[in-house]
């Protein structure tokens, strides 16, 4: 069985305030229109913060807000966002799939299970973890399409 993060029980930095953080519904309403609402202590602070500043050019999409919305994302994003040892190094491209955690983490999830029409790429964490957009990703339930 392929190891996976457990966020629904330990996020990226294992604190406490990570683990049972709740959702923003600005969040949800406006990220989760073209993504899972990826929780927040799944990145540094410091990555939320460049995300944030360059909306009209997210991974190559225009995701332009107001600016108050942006302020009050950027802030809750920040407040919750993962530290503690995992979190020392920003990833590549503040990319949580290129962060060294998740790499270890799907270290035995072969390439070719990325490439899989049901699934497409890494950053689709719903496609194996059916309660992703709860910020469940727990080993047990995980479901590899075929």
């Amino acid at each position: 069985m392929y190891v996976l993060l457990a966020a629904s029980t330990a996020l990226a930095d294992g604190s406490q305030q990570a683990r049972h953080t709740p959702p923003l519904p600005k969040y949800q309403q406006e990220c989760a229109s073209c993504h899972i609402a990826y929780p927040p202590g799944l990145l540094p602070s410091a990555s939320w913060q460049r995300l944030m500043n360059n909306l009209p050019r997210h991974f190559g999409v225009d995701a332009s807000l107001d600016d108050a919305t942006v302020k009050e994302l950027s802030a809750w994003l920040t407040q919750h966002a993962g530290t503690g040892k995992r979190m020392q190094s920003t990833p590549p491209e503040d990319r949580i799939t290129r962060s060294a955690w998740f790499l270890r983490e799907h270290d035995e999830v072969p390439a070719a299970t990325w490439q899989r029409a049901a699934i497409k790429s890494a950053s689709n964490c719903a496609a194996c973890h059916p309660r992703a957009d709860q910020g469940a990703f727990n080993e047990h339930d995980i479901r590899i399409p075929r």
